[in-house]
């Protein structure tokens, strides 16, 4: 991203201790809006009954969006960051670093049209989850590969498909899968980007983007 050609080189790849994290704020420092440019669809809620989240990370979150927000079944989608300790964080405080946060991206999902494993195929295929705290040229905590589940059925996807991913890796040479997986329980809120951060690539078609099909493809269940 542009931001870090300033700041990204120098970016702690070490998660910055609890104590150590900025202090951020009470309350959110900027508008979100309220309508996904794209979809149409709350960006915030209320969505339809049934409705299921799950939150996922994979380097910048410009790129990922799109990737999402392109599958049947998803409701809506939004960038933000998560897994850190700072609240109400800025996109200058997470590329120092010093929240703990990734960059990640919501996707609110209507699961009687798309399920765990479908989502989870666009997460593993469209990036490289055995890189650590980086994506490519993206280096940082603030890039690092992460799943943060809200239901049981995802919980169970992701150990099943990192397991069939990891032998497809393996077959092309690629080292251990990095990504961090937790609850969104555990990692703490979702906080909402700027307005800018949402669905930039709809208003910045030829904008930066790093992911896409890198020769890995996830394995059907045998």
């Amino acid at each position: 991203m542009l931001f870090d050609s300033f700041f990204g080189s120098s970016a702690k790849t070490q998660m910055v201790a609890r104590e150590d994290a900025l202090p951020g704020r009470e309350s959110r420092p900027f508008l979100v809006p309220t309508t996904h440019e794209v979809l149409g669809t709350p960006l915030e809620g209320p969505w339809p009954e049934g409705t299921e989240v799950l939150y996922v990370a994979m380097g910048c979150f410009w790129g990922v969006e799109r990737i999402f927000w392109q599958l049947p079944g998803v409701v809506t989608t939004a960038a933000g960051y998560m897994g850190g300790f700072t609240p109400n964080p800025t996109y200058e405080e997470s590329c120092t670093g010093r929240t703990g946060h990734a960059e990640a991206v919501l996707v609110a999902y209507d699961p009687s049209v798309i399920g765990p494993e479908e989502l989870l195929a666009a997460f593993w295929e469209n990036h490289d989850p055995t890189q650590g705290n980086r994506q490519g040229n993206d280096i940082g905590t603030a890039y690092r590969s992460a799943l943060y589940w809200t239901t049981a059925e995802q919980a169970a996807a992701i150990a099943d498909t990192r397991e069939r991913f990891q032998r497809e890796l393996s077959d092309k040479g690629f080292g251990a899968i990095t990504t961090e997986v937790c609850s969104a329980e555990d990692a703490g809120p979702f906080w909402y980007a700027e307005d800018y951060h949402q669905q930039y690539l709809h208003k910045n078609p030829g904008g930066y983007c790093n992911h896409g099909p890198y020769g890995c493809a996830l394995p059907a269940r045998t």
